[in-house]
């Protein structure tokens, strides 16, 4: 078996893929499910902002999974990621797809919401991140100080490199590990550690602490 399934870090995931190489067809489903949540926050957190209301992200979710189907023997051939990062690019692909379908040339025009990876995962908007940073507030009262610290916050983000928006986006609100989010950048674990460290220093900074 591969060294990247082995180093997926849960035997419940370990064993889902041992399940699907030896031919139970419940076993990328169970293992779907497993991951699930982590899938959804991935999607929440990337589908663009002009297609929210046209997009579901349970479909992005139910087409990724149907997409995972039909790829499933070639990563069990040979597998190169562990099973959950191979499951989120299998997502991100299917995400980048109905971008471009909803958006087409307008994938160009991002304003300030710059990408770093194009292909195939679609980036974490600076929105996006703020909105999360900020968490979430119901009183009315609080409207206008949350949009006032929205803006801050924005600009705080864009910033920052691409790099570290995106592996603020990866620690922080994909629930990443360090190794995770080295796998999923294509780096060195030390150097995703520090970029994470660098990149929350200087979100600080910029907002003042």
């Amino acid at each position: 078996m591969g060294t990247a399934v082995m180093a997926d870090g849960s035997s419940g995931t370990h064993q889902l893929v041992g399940r699907a190489r030896a031919g139970d067809p419940a076993a990328l489903g169970d293992l779907f499910a497993r991951h699930r949540d982590r899938l959804r926050r991935m999607v929440d957190l990337r589908l663009d902002r002009r297609v929210r209301g046209r997009v579901d992200p349970s479909d992005v979710l139910q087409d990724g999974f149907a997409d995972a189907a039909g790829k499933l023997p070639d990563y069990l051939a040979d597998p190169r990621l562990p099973a959950f990062l191979w499951l989120r690019l299998v997502v991100g692909e299917r995400l980048a797809k109905v971008h471009r379908t909803h958006l087409g040339t307008q994938m160009r025009d991002a304003a300030l919401e710059v990408s770093l990876y194009r292909a195939p995962l679609p980036a974490a908007s600076s929105a996006a991140l703020a909105a999360q940073l900020l968490g979430k507030h119901t009183s009315p009262t609080e409207a206008a100080v949350r949009a006032e610290q929205m803006l801050r916050v924005q600009e705080a983000v864009n910033a920052l490199d691409p790099i570290d928006r995106e592996i603020i986006a990866l620690r922080n609100f994909e629930e990443l590990s360090r190794a995770e989010a080295a796998q999923a950048l294509g780096i060195e674990e030390a150097a995703a550690a520090k970029r994470y460290v660098r990149a929350i220093k200087r979100l600080k900074d910029a907002l003042g602490g």
